[in-house]
């Protein structure tokens, strides 16, 4: 006798339908009802900044501090751009104090060399007695302009050289020899003369040619040429003073009428000035400052420096000044040696604005902290209120299948019962299968439980009473919890009937239960191939009473897991053959809001 049931079976059940409907006021997470109506708060702007500080919580306050930063440098820059702009306007304002004081300082002494050279013009001869009242009449005052004093300088051929040497000994017996002495090819001598004031270190120029210098016969040959005060290059006055210390002269002309209508060069009335004393009376006159001041005779470069009052450190910036003494260009130069790197203002700023940009940043990461935290507890709260919700729709659904199985059993064991005890005895058993089950799912948090473990869980009572009567024998599979649920009632009923009428209830019965994994052509999802065989027990009836487990199986467990099952009574023993299906674990996860209309069974 052998019967064949598929999935397409109806399930003549009564009050599952209301069934479906109860229990949907279950908290198993027992949440507080803040906790359970939270609803995530519209978009606002606040919420975006806070978007925001969550997806970037290190760049936020980085740039934060960047443009603070920026800021700052910024004002630092101002700051100094008109610090610096300030410090250029004192500069110019002083190398103009100083070329005034020096073309003075020039200007002075060119006026009393046009004097002399007026005065000289009209004589026939210069006496030392003219020349000592010439200068007492100019009063010179020597020692705040740099200036060596003023001189006489005849312009003599070579071959009137001893009678001018012997006039001027008739007056001066120590007038020195012409130096350097002139050589046969020496045209014109141009010795000094006289020398006021007359102090010992100016009588070493009596007697020196100027003609033997290049920069001072350039000097006086443009004064002749032009008629005017004309200023040497750079010189050193080692006749006049002792040293090496730099120098320059200016020279004016003196043309006298020699013949009717024909004028002819006499000689030059000259000062000498020390560069250094020249240019420090003129600093002195301006008032000494914090800058660093160089002379250059010309272009600005070492070659041409005359003298230079540097200042101690690398100068930082520099203001060049044209100054003309005598027709001679001289380059001034003003240095900056402010060795401070900031100005005290901008110090200040740059600190306030670092400290507040770092303060600001400090705030902007502890905002971004909270806000990320907050987040992270919002999100943990949506998850858990969405938990809440899917395990209390999972729960419902479980408990609805749960009560329908139940009423399901019911109703058949009623149909089937002979009386009061024989419903409560068997209902008990079948109520007791469905506990052990739902033990072994509680065990497996409701996941999936190995084949194996349904079974023996199902057979734990019969294994220990009749120990090796009863083998197993198959792969590791797992199945999905409802799909336990309903195998394993269907194994109690197996087990219930052979325990009564087959192979459990004599000795030397046996039962064996195989199965082995069946997959679908896709290979992704499959069944498991149980096989239920009874051997040694009594003679199987061909003619019998078919009983609540038959119908149990038959309609219920057929159903439930929507695979056919194979029940054979052979006189020999009962096969039976079901197939559980193996899902994977996405088929049955946690249902989500509309998983119970549409979603698989778990």
């Amino acid at each position: 006798m052998r019967y064949q049931f598929g999935s397409g079976c109806d399930l003549s059940v009564p009050l599952c339908t209301a069934a479906r409907t109860g229990l949907h006021a279950i908290d198993p997470l027992n949440l507080s009802p803040e906790l359970v109506s939270a609803v995530p708060p519209p978009p606002t702007s606040s919420g975006r900044a806070r978007r925001w500080l969550v997806l970037y919580p290190r760049a936020i306050p980085l740039v934060i501090f960047l443009a603070l930063a920026a800021i700052t440098a910024l004002s630092v820059f101002a700051i100094e751009s008109n610090a610096r702009a300030r410090e250029r306007a004192l500069m110019r304002e002083y190398a103009q104090g100083v070329a005034a004081a020096l073309d003075r300082s020039g200007s002075g002494f060119t006026s009393y060399l046009r004097a002399g050279a007026a005065l000289f013009s009209s004589l026939e001869d210069v006496s030392p007695e003219t020349f000592d009242n010439f200068v007492r009449a100019l009063k010179l005052n020597t020692e705040y302009s740099g200036a060596e004093g003023i001189g006489w300088i005849p312009v003599l051929e070579a071959r009137d050289l001893p009678a001018f040497l012997a006039q001027t000994r008739a007056n001066e017996p120590a007038y020195p020899d012409i130096f350097p002495a002139p050589t046969s090819r020496t045209g014109r001598v141009a010795p000094v003369a006289m020398f006021a004031p007359a102090a010992p270190h100016n009588r070493r120029a009596l007697g020196y040619d100027m003609y033997s210098d290049p920069a001072r016969a350039a000097a006086m040959a443009e004064a002749e040429l032009t008629l005017r005060p004309a200023a040497s290059g750079r010189i050193v006055l080692v006749q006049e003073t002792s040293g090496t210390a730099p120098a320059f002269a200016i020279y004016m002309p003196v043309f006298r009428m020699n013949t009717p209508g024909e004028r002819g060069l006499a000689g030059f009335v000259y000062t000498p000035f020390r560069a250094r004393e020249f240019l420090d009376a003129a600093i002195d006159r301006q008032g000494q400052g914090r800058f660093g001041v160089r002379l250059y005779d010309g272009e600005v470069s070492t070659g041409h420096l005359l003298v230079a009052q540097s200042i101690s450190d690398a100068a930082k910036e520099t203001v060049e000044q044209e100054v003309t003494i005598a027709d001679r260009k001289l380059m001034l130069v003003i240095e900056s040696g402010n060795a401070q790197v900031l100005s005290p203002l901008s110090m200040v700023t740059l600190i306030f604005g670092l400290a507040l940009a770092s303060l600001l940043m400090l705030l902007a990461r502890l905002l971004t902290q909270q806000a990320f935290e907050d987040q992270a507890r919002l999100a943990f709260f949506e998850e858990q209120h969405s938990i809440r919700n899917s395990l209390t729709r999972e729960l419902n659904h479980r408990v609805k299948n749960t009560l329908a199985n139940v009423l399901s059993i019911l109703s058949l064991t009623r149909r089937r019962a002979s009386g009061l005890d024989d419903f409560a005895d068997s209902l008990e058993g079948r109520i007791r299968a469905l506990s052990a089950t739902h033990d072994l799912l509680t065990v497996t948090d409701w996941g999936t439980t190995p084949i194996r473990a349904v079974i023996e869980a199902e057979l734990q009572h019969f294994r220990s009473a009749l120990d090796d009567t009863i083998l197993l024998d198959g792969p590791e599979l797992e199945l999905a919890p409802n799909d336990a649920l309903s195998f394993g009632l269907a194994v109690h009923e197996l087990a219930t009937n052979a325990a009564k009428y087959g192979a459990l209830s004599v000795p030397g019965g046996q039962v064996t239960i195989r199965w082995q994994r069946g997959d679908d052509q896709g290979g992704e999802t499959g069944w498991a191939e149980v096989e239920w065989q009874e051997t040694g027990g009594p003679p199987v009836a061909t003619e019998r009473r078919r009983g609540f487990g038959t119908e149990l199986i038959e309609k219920v467990v057929a159903h439930e897991l929507r695979q056919p099952v194979t029940l054979d009574f052979a006189t020999t023993g009962v096969r039976c053959v079901l197939r559980v299906p193996v899902r994977r674990p996405a088929d049955f996860r946690i249902r989500e809001k509309d998983g119970e209309r549409g979603g698989p069974k778990g």
